[in-house]
């Protein structure tokens, strides 16, 4: 098989990865509260379980990085944390107790923790003027596991049969089906999923240049054997001349043959990527702490409104299941259709302008929800268009923020350390979508306090970018030189 097959299989791999990913949240989310209900567990829990699954993959990510940054090797990482999913995922398809519910989202979160080797990947083995474009594409197919998870839960919750001791019904199926897609997923990793770096890239085009040398040089030696035979170019009579030779000019039935020039040793000997490596130097710079604020911040915004969302359209609108799946596959297909739009518009301009257009888009909706929801005025028609327009303005600045500010990450941190440096950044994410629910959940009923503090989050991060905004660009400096490029 080709390499440029093995490429493309590599990264549609990579894709179903992170649509099982969306799926397993779609489809869990909407019953795990009936089914803690059916387990006597206490309110709190629900927060527990959707927390240590954060909790866990925030504490994995960084490790999972640091292992696929030592031996720039993925796909023996995924297949390890896959089996934490499916682990976890059955455990949840158990549910003898509540907590063996709460264990089972702890251990199917470090799962997680392989999408930050997953982002050094693709940030070793793609050009940084087409990173945008990569990111914005993985980030859809996460985008489309959301949108099409919903639709799973509708024959799902049909299930109501046993298999030996365990019971399969509306809130035991998600897990086992889950568990079965994760165990698919492992076939494909195996026979899908190959690993390559920017060495083995670089190593293949040399083997490619030097057989078409090697080609050409033969054709040359075969045109100047007719002509000069190899007792003329010795001047002595029975002597033979080495056939590694190289005819470089012939003038006059003259030849003149050169031995080509010793090709220079590989660098078998690969340096710790963290030989010189200070994670405050790398982490402590002022465009890399605005990036990380930007992961924060949206994030922390955008789960608290996706908690709070639920129990607003229960009290304004009377909505029930039904309405509230169809408005989040309606959400699903603007976030899809915002993906596609940011990785054409992300070819024609900077990251940084991206990176501000969204966060505009972002402040707009968090003044608009301010406004017209904290504290909703007129009749049923006129609230449900101040609703709808306050979610379809934060769903839409999501995409830009989050393929620009992951992009610009992987462009200013160091190369060598891509997986530790986006493990940091998704467990920054991870804290961000623990405190999220936690800080909507006690306030659902004070939407001034809780919309005014992301309100106030997102004008500091405004100022920041503001501040920062010249230094948001890819360094001009190489990651690290070759000797040779040294000694020159």
């Amino acid at each position: 098989m080709d390499h440029r097959r093995k490429r493309r299989l590599t990264f549609i791999t990579i894709g179903l990865i992170f649509l099982l990913s969306g799926i397993e949240y779609a489809v869990i989310l909407p019953t795990i509260w009936r089914y803690l209900q059916t387990l006597n567990a206490a309110t709190y829990f629900l927060g527990l379980s959707l927390s240590a699954f954060s909790f866990s993959g925030l504490l994995a990510g960084p490790l999972f990085g640091l292992w696929s940054d030592r031996t720039l090797r993925t796909k023996k990482i995924i297949l390890f944390a896959n089996v934490f999913e499916i682990v976890g995922n059955f455990m949840y398809f158990m549910g003898y107790s509540k907590w063996l519910l709460l264990g089972s989202r702890l251990v199917a979160g470090i799962g997680t923790g392989a999408g930050s080797s997953i982002f050094g990947f693709l940030t070793r083995n793609t050009a940084p003027e087409d990173r945008s474009t990569v990111f914005a594409a993985v980030m859809a197919c996460r985008q489309a596991g959301l949108l099409i998870g919903p639709a799973f839960n509708i024959f799902l919750r049909l299930c109501d049969f046993q298999i030996g001791p365990f019971t399969v019904n509306k809130y035991t199926s998600p897990g086992l089906f889950m568990c079965l897609l994760w165990i698919l997923l492992q076939f494909a990793v195996l026979f899908m999923y190959w690993d390559f770096t920017p060495e083995d890239d670089q190593r293949r085009r040399n083997g490619e240049v030097r057989e078409e040398e090697q080609e050409e040089q033969e054709e040359e030696e075969e045109e100047c054997k007719p002509l000069v035979g190899p007792n003329e170019l010795t001047g002595s009579y029975g002597t033979v001349t080495s056939v590694q030779s190289r005819v470089s000019s012939v003038a006059n039935g003259d030849v003149i043959c050169v031995s080509p020039p010793p090709s220079p040793p590989p660098e078998d000997i690969r340096s710790s990527p963290f030989k010189s490596f200070s994670a405050s130097k790398e982490f402590l710079r002022e465009e890399v702490v605005v990036l990380l604020a930007a992961q924060f911040i949206t994030l922390f915004n955008q789960t608290a409104l996706e908690t709070m969302v639920t129990p607003l359209t229960q009290k304004l609108f009377n909505f029930g299941e039904l309405e509230n799946s169809i408005m989040y596959c309606v959400c699903g297909v603007e976030v899809i259709a915002g993906f596609l739009f940011v990785r054409w518009l992300s070819g024609r301009v900077a990251e940084r302008v991206v990176l501000a257009l969204g966060l505009i888009l972002c402040n707009i909706s968090c003044v608009w929800c301010l406004i017209f929801l904290a504290n909703p005025q007129g009749g049923f028609a006129w609230q449900l268009a101040e609703f709808i327009i306050g979610v379809f303005l934060q769903v839409l600045g999501l995409p830009f923020v989050a393929v620009a500010q992951v992009s610009l990450f992987s462009k200013i941190t160091s190369q060598k350390t891509q997986g530790f440096s986006q493990g940091i950044r998704r467990s920054v994410g991870g804290l961000a979508t623990i405190l999220g629910p936690l800080w909507a959940g006690g306030l659902t009923s004070d939407l001034y306090v809780m919309m005014g503090v992301m309100m106030g989050l997102l004008a500091l991060l405004t100022i920041m970018l503001v501040v920062s905004y010249e230094r948001l660009v890819e360094p001009v400096t190489v990651d690290s030189p070759t000797h040779a490029e040294s000694e020159d």
